[in-house]
């Protein structure tokens, strides 16, 4: 059994990497309830605890199956690479007003799902008025962005950011096969067929859509392949490095270190473990984005970085001198 995507040849054109507040909202609601994904989260489980006790999820909750269809209105796929959540949250409020009578059949496709959802109260409340169903479904996400999430977007966004730096270099050194091989064990690409091993089968052609790839922190240990159409076919990957995502910044930059290029720019060099934004870094160290950019211009100028444009932000990564510089390992020799 497995779910599969078929490419053709305009397919292969149009793959392309995306954000989404919005759907790491979601998987952090899910993690709530899944404890085999929480062992990496248990920093952020235990600062938003009361956060989480305020909230009511469980409208939410009643549409996340262990195993099945999650409505595809409540989760569009982001048009552009690095959506806001208040856009994506206005596609899903205009998902209601537009056809209601889909998402009435999306509703009762996710609620089958679960047992005793569909005949509970709840769900039963939302097949009568799918168009308040969505309304109040995209205010309890906000909500949850609000309290969950967005204190903690900084962090989420350069480690998504950084994955996609990292993958976009495999393809273009590897092309398509490379990039899969690297995304999961689950994955497998072969005669233009992308497979996700699944106990349920399922086919997909693309059609010319192409395929979407978003990397999530909070869908891991999972990859998930969805959406059907007319919504652009759509892979979720766990992003690298989430094993240290919530953990403390790394102490200051070594004495010697400090003594070559000052304090605040050593700090700032050693903080660039992975690829990141001025915003990023500056959320990181605790310090204005004026004065981490100012360092981070000069930390260029000087040839210890390179940089890189991804959407609206500049991405900050060490050359292997300024690797060298950090770690103590002398680079290798040409």
């Amino acid at each position: 059994m497995a779910f599969h995507f078929r490419f053709g040849p305009g397919d292969l054109l149009r793959c392309r990497f995306a954000i989404s507040p919005r759907w790491e909202t979601q998987e952090a609601v899910r993690t709530l309830r899944r404890p085999h994904r929480q062992a990496y989260h248990l920093p952020w489980l235990r600062r938003i605890r009361a956060a989480a006790d305020g909230l009511d999820l469980r409208p939410l909750w009643l549409l996340m199956p262990r195993s099945g269809h999650n409505p595809d209105f409540l989760g569009p796929p982001p048009l552009g690479p690095s959506a806001t959540m208040e856009e994506e949250l206005a596609r899903v409020r205009a998902a209601g007003a537009e056809d209601p009578e889909a998402v009435r059949e999306d509703l009762r496709r996710a609620l089958v799902c679960t047992p005793g959802a569909l005949e509970s109260d709840l769900g039963q409340r939302m097949l009568a008025d799918p168009a308040r169903a969505v309304r109040e479904l995209a205010d309890l996400y906000e909500r949850a962005w609000a309290a969950l999430i967005a204190p903690h977007w900084p962090r989420l966004r350069a480690l998504l950011e950084a994955d996609i730096l990292f993958h976009s270099r495999r393809l273009t050194a590897g092309g398509l096969e490379a990039l899969f091989d690297g995304l999961h064990p689950d994955l497998g690409w072969c005669e233009d067929t992308l497979t996700i091993r699944r106990r349920a089968h399922h086919d997909r052609e693309l059609n010319g859509q192409g395929l979407l790839l978003m990397p999530s922190a909070f869908v891991w240990p999972e990859v998930v392949g969805g959406y059907d159409p007319p919504w652009q076919p759509t892979l979720v990957y766990p992003a690298r490095g989430i094993g240290a995502l919530w953990t403390a910044p790394a102490g200051p930059a070594p004495r010697a270190l400090a003594r070559l290029l000052g304090r605040a720019r050593a700090d700032v060099l050693c903080a660039l473990t992975e690829p990141a934004s001025t915003t990023a870094l500056a959320h990181r160290l605790g310090l204005a984005p004026s004065t981490v950019s100012a360092h981070l211009k000069a930390l260029h100028g000087a040839g210890l970085l390179i940089s890189a444009r991804h959407g609206h932000r500049v991405h900050y990564e060490r050359t292997p001198l300024a690797i060298a510089l950090t770690t103590g390992t002398p680079p290798e020799p040409l």
